[in-house]
């Protein structure tokens, strides 16, 4: 571009700068913010244990995007860009849809909410409801589309949707005191309906912490009254709120990678679709961090396999991005992984904020993500890169520093030693949320997916039904 005028399309950014990889990287944004929610509401040590040990509350009305799809072809639009089997998809399920490019390589994923005939809602990070939109738009679907996007630039925005979700060895015991009597016998992720406080309230069948739990929904002008009513009934029940310090924290422990990179940035056929989003669209406002760091924006790009998502990856039915996806099953993959930080060596970094040399890059507790986007490198005792660690952070319920990885198969087995380097390169970009630092190397142990032992009982339970 020989313009000086300011981007207004991603295209736009792609084609003003010399590396599209190496502008993200240096990026002027800091990491995911997660607004309204105070921090903490007791401290985030006893709001982690909760979860595990007696009952919690997660508010998660503001953070995310809900793109509500209805009409005709909403079905068809989904379908059309889901790599996931809708086969026996009816009214009353939900599920995590997984989007991906021509090229096989991941967009994002939501939760898909199918709350009626021919109506459909979308939550979560805007990746995949930027992706459904410009579909719906460009693709001649006969659809209508409501977008409530995210309270980050807008806290004091009323939403359409309250959500919150009770989580916990003792939820359903909460739930069943707040609607006067048993749940609905629905399955894990189909909803049903209760009671709380006088109003109807869908509930979506959803355990994250090992045990049975719920994900809460109505109208945005009833959630002051319902959560009340959750707090004030949970007390005997030792629940906890959970703060924004904390609740993005529990993903470390059931493993699912929240923060991949849309894989958008590149190819002549998303083109179009670069020139429709807007420059200050999630894809084009995000930072990529860490130690990894590559001048090919491709080299950021995942595929299902790597994020835990090939037992979801069906081919019984046409998909945008299938032909690419039937050539990569035929490759390997690197796998998803915890990683759980040596203590020692995370205990070198914080001891370096007290010596005269550049210290080692800040880790946060208990969430220590500092860009949008985290990438760091994975080493072998050779100092071979052989995998690439992800959302990172500390685990009260583990005593441990832990990240999700995507790794080598040789290096994928639990138990194996790896090496994670802490710390962007040459002192760090030019990130806000960068000081300027040293690298450290720091030993970990590869552990299973999910790494808390709780939710692996219960996805094994799951499977089982």
């Amino acid at each position: 571009m020989t313009s000086t005028a300011k981007p207004r399309t991603l295209q736009e950014i792609v084609d003003s700068v010399p590396n599209i990889a190496q502008y993200l990287y240096n990026n002027q944004t800091g990491p995911r913010i997660y607004p309204v929610v105070q921090p903490e509401y007791t401290n985030w040590r006893d709001e982690q244990r909760s979860w595990r040990e007696t009952a919690c509350l997660f508010d998660l009305s503001y953070h995310m995007t809900d793109l509500y799809v209805s009409g005709p072809d909403a079905f068809r639009l989904l379908e059309r860009l889901a790599i996931n089997s809708f086969k026996g998809f009816k009214p009353g399920r939900a599920k995590q849809m997984v989007a991906c490019s021509p090229a096989g390589y991941v967009i994002g994923d939501v939760i898909l909410f199918y709350l009626d005939e021919e109506s459909f809602n979308l939550v979560g990070r805007p990746s995949v409801h930027n992706w459904v939109q410009y579909h719906a738009e460009t693709g001649g679907y006969d659809v209508q589309l409501e977008r409530d996007e995210w309270a980050v630039g807008d806290p004091n925005r009323r939403r359409k949707a309250f959500r919150f979700q009770v989580q916990g060895p003792n939820a359903v015991q909460i739930l069943e005191k707040l609607n006067g009597g048993p749940l609905p016998d629905v399955k894990f992720f189909h909803m049903g309906w209760i009671n709380i406080a006088g109003h109807q309230v869908r509930m979506l069948h959803h355990g994250m912490s090992g045990v049975a739990g719920a994900e809460l929904i109505g109208p945005f002008e009833h959630g002051p009254e319902v959560k009340a009513a959750i707090v004030e009934a949970g007390k005997e029940f030792g629940l906890r709120q959970v703060g924004s310090r904390a609740y993005a924290t529990n993903t470390l422990e059931s493993g699912w990678i929240p923060s991949p990179l849309p894989a958008v940035y590149t190819g002549e056929e998303l083109r179009a679709y670069r020139e429709w989003l807007p420059a200050a669209s999630y894809e084009g406002g995000g930072a990529i961090g860490g130690s990894f760091v590559s001048d090919n924006i491709e080299d950021y790009y995942l595929d299902p396999w790597e994020l835990g998502y090939g037992s979801i990856l069906k081919f019984d039915h046409d998909f945008i991005g299938r032909e690419a996806l039937e050539e990569m099953a035929k490759q390997p993959h690197r796998k998803k992984v915890t990683l759980a930080w040596n203590g020692e060596d995370v205990a070198k970094v914080f001891a370096s904020l007290f010596g005269k040399d550049t210290p080692g890059k800040y880790i946060d507790l208990p969430l220590s993500q500092y860009a949008t986007w985290m990438y760091d490198k994975v080493v072998n005792q050779q100092g071979e890169t052989v995998g690439i660690s992800t959302f990172c952070g500390y685990s009260w319920n583990e005593r441990s520093m832990l990240s999700l990885a995507m790794l080598d198969e040789a290096y994928a087995e639990p138990g194996t030693e790896v090496t994670l380097i802490w710390g962007e390169p040459d002192g760090g970009s030019r990130k806000p949320s960068i000081e300027p630092h040293r690298q450290f190397e720091i030993r970990a142990t590869v552990g299973p997916v999910p790494y808390a032992e709780p939710a692996r009982q219960y996805r094994a339970r799951l499977r089982g039904q």
